[in-house]
């Protein structure tokens, strides 16, 4: 026997017997009326399905007892709406089916219950909130919406199916259409296949001006300059090709290259195309995007033979500032490794030229490959290395370069995959790594690499089991983004012959600091490579398509942009026996969700009944702590909180006021009527005064004993 049904065979005033019940239960659920219409279809990509029923004169007495209610179009009445579901595998992983029934009578109130092929009620709202929603998996099948009278008025009723997000703004969200995951939403988007090396675009990186608000990728001999038209849906990017040549102002550009690397400074709009040649780089510079270029000496000597990378930031108030000649504000760094060491050169006049090549350390120390250099806003910079003496680690410099010194991350394993790291606002600094093990990984320090807090693996949300590619950005302080190409599928990732994994590119966000992230897969439906990854350089076979590494950054408004090479394209993207071993030049952009800075955060409205307890005092009476909390981006005022033991409010609290990100409890308390179950039921904004983003998390139920 249910609590419901036990409760209101032992209440006083019930319109039924006990053998009244036994009798409506044995006639069974009998016959509904259809709706109008009186069947749907709602999919994946669908719009929602709406219907309307009534005007009802009678109430539907069983609903007091029998959950669904019997139908009789005299006696019980109530609407039937046949609704045919359809939707892909997981997609339920961050969706429901809601439905939500309406009317305009306030004397009014129905119920609505939601049933599978079976008969079986899989969700039910029977509360007097108005509209009631009721929110269940979206799994594909058949299912009956019914929608009873509970108090008829006279009235008629308008519902809606439709498919909800079940991500919230506070864990990044979603709000776009090209990804999937707990995380903010994003879109890909592939350079123009015309362009010089767009299928040639094996380790790219990426930079944006935030003056100009364009966004900057090299790969191979060529770089292309995007703007964005954020007015549609995806955005419209317009691609240009912008590669330093003579002709632009630059003869050593686009000439030769055994490595490319690119960095844009957001501040100064500065961006460097860099190639490699050997022992040094021949380096070219733009303030207009690539429309003109500059040359540089390249580096500085003496000067690695590998792996080069450019970054830069303020010179640090501990060093050497800038040239007195120079009015370009920023320090730059170019750093790359030898056979024995590594060597980080500055330049005090804005990458033009380029001091000596100072050690960063030795083979006694770390090996020499490196990942890229950042330097945060205090002027730090941070050279992050994959194996040191047993950990993984970051060479860090104080003094614009003078000194370096090696900051073990303890617990971490030497790894085949360069780590990165990305330096918050105000200096937080994000550790992104693949463990030796394979898995990702992230940790946070907030002295400069010292120490170091909040490690835990990641990609946990899609089962990731192998990753190459760490890439890591930061805005705020308490924000970073981390990208890196992962697989479910265990193993020998680099076993050319027998490993057949899907490799996605995911992104994992975190807006409290570190201390949680969640995980968008930004390519779903088409994977960046299927088979093995080659990270062994150049001992591998035709799986090295990729190279070495992936790039992010981030705009002025935060959203997240990830340069990667996609190996998976055209018939690989459909037929799993086709590998493909291509390189495409490709950007995913973020789409929805909140930024890596919160000043543009997207406005949200939404207060969540966040916990219900229910406790039995001394003196027979109950308490109630019902917890609200502002989970949008902007200040309520004037909330309610409903209280109903059963079908009886017990209390409407007073209004209150919450503050955007605010908690708050309130409590309630009544003397309880007769029998030994209570269903206790609680509804913020019950009369629906707020237009809430999501309504389906302004109730909750429990039972108490007397």
């Amino acid at each position: 026997m249910t609590g419901r049904l036990h409760h209101l065979l032992h209440s006083p005033g019930v319109r039924f017997t006990a053998a009244g019940v036994l009798l409506a239960a044995a006639l069974g659920t009998g016959t509904a009326d259809a709706a109008t219409p009186d069947s749907g279809t709602l999919t994946d990509t669908s719009a929602p399905a709406t219907w309307s029923g009534g005007p009802f004169a009678n109430d539907n007495a069983s609903a007091l007892l029998l959950s669904p209610p019997q139908c009789d179009a005299t006696l019980d009445p109530c609407d039937d709406f046949a609704l045919h579901v359809s939707t892909p595998a997981g997609y339920g992983t961050d969706h429901a089916l809601k439905v939500a029934v309406s009317w305009a009578d306030p004397t009014a109130d129905f119920d609505v219950y939601v049933l599978d092929a079976a008969g079986d009620v899989v969700g039910s709202a029977a509360s007097t909130a108005d509209p009631e929603t009721v929110s269940v998996p979206p799994t594909s099948g058949d299912y009956t919406v019914r929608v009873v009278p509970y108090a008829a008025s006279g009235q008629t009723y308008d519902a809606t199916a439709s498919m909800v997000s079940t991500t919230t703004g506070g864990t990044g969200g979603t709000g776009g259409t090209g990804s999937t995951g707990s995380g903010p939403a994003y879109d890909t988007f592939p350079a123009p296949a015309s362009f010089t090396d767009a299928d040639n675009a094996g380790e790219p990186s990426i930079g944006d001006n935030w003056n100009t608000g364009t966004t900057m990728y090299q790969s191979s001999l060529s770089t292309y300059s995007v703007t964005w038209d954020d007015s549609t849906s995806p955005a419209t990017p317009h691609w240009s090709e912008v590669s330093a040549n003579s002709g632009n102002g630059c003869p050593q550009g686009s000439t030769l290259s055994l490595d490319p690397i690119l960095f844009t400074d957001h501040a100064t709009g500065r961006t460097f195309e860099s190639q490699l040649t050997g022992v040094d780089s021949f380096t070219c510079y733009t303030d207009d995007d690539g429309k003109t270029w500059q040359p540089s000496t390249g580096g500085g000597i003496p000067s690695g033979v590998d792996h080069q990378t450019v970054g830069g930031g303020p010179f640090s108030a501990n060093g050497v500032g800038a040239l007195p000649t120079s009015t370009y504000p920023n320090a730059v760094y170019y750093c790359s490794q030898d056979i024995a060491t590594a060597f980080c050169a500055l330049s005090r006049d804005g990458g033009t030229t380029f001091g000596a090549g100072v050690p960063t350390y030795s083979l006694l120390d770390c090996d020499g490959l490196h990942g890229h250099v950042k330097v945060a806003p205090d002027g730090t910079a941070y050279l992050p290395n994959k194996s040191c003496n047993g950990n993984q680690a970051v060479v860090t410099s104080t003094d614009n370069g003078t000194t370096w010194t090696v900051n073990p991350v303890p617990g971490t394993t030497p790894s085949d995959s360069d780590p990165s790291v990305g330096t918050g606002a105000n200096g937080t600094l994000y550790f992104g790594y693949v463990d030796g093990s394979g898995v990702p990984g992230v940790a946070v320090s907030t002295d400069q690499g010292k120490t170091w807090t909040d490690r835990q693996s990641v990609g946990t949300e899609f089962g990731i089991k192998n990753a190459v590619f760490p890439t890591m950005v930061a805005g705020d302080d308490d924000r970073a983004a981390f990208a890196y190409l992962g697989t479910p599928t265990g193993g020998n990732y680099q076993d050319e012959a027998n490993f057949h994994g899907e490799w996605h590119l995911y992104i994992d966000t975190t807006y409290d600091g570190g201390k949680t992230w969640v995980t968008s897969d930004a390519t779903p439906n088409d994977p960046v490579q299927v088979g093995s990854i080659c990270t062994g350089g150049t001992t591998c076979g035709n799986d090295r398509n990729l190279l070495d590494f992936i790039d992010v950054t981030t705009d002025d408004h935060g959203r997240v942009e990830v340069a990667f090479a996609d190996g998976c394209i055209n018939a690989c993207v459909t037929d799993p026996q086709h590998n493909g071993r291509d390189a495409y030049a490709t950007i995913a952009r973020q789409a929805g969700g909140q930024p890596l800075f919160s000043a543009y955060d997207p406005v949200t409205t939404n207060v969540q009944l966040s916990s219900l307890q229910v406790t039995r005092q001394s003196d027979g009476r109950f308490t109630a702590l019902v917890g609200l909390k502002n989970t949008g981006t902007q200040p309520l005022s004037g909330l309610q909180t409903q209280v109903l033991d059963g079908r009886k409010q017990v209390a409407l609290t007073p209004a209150v006021d919450l503050a955007a990100g605010e908690t708050r409890t309130v409590s309630v308390s009544w003397k309880p009527s007769g029998v030994k179950s209570h269903t206790i039921t609680a509804v913020v904004d019950p009369s629906n005064v707020l237009a809430e983003d999501d309504e389906a998390d302004d109730k909750a139920v429990t039972t108490i004993l007397r």
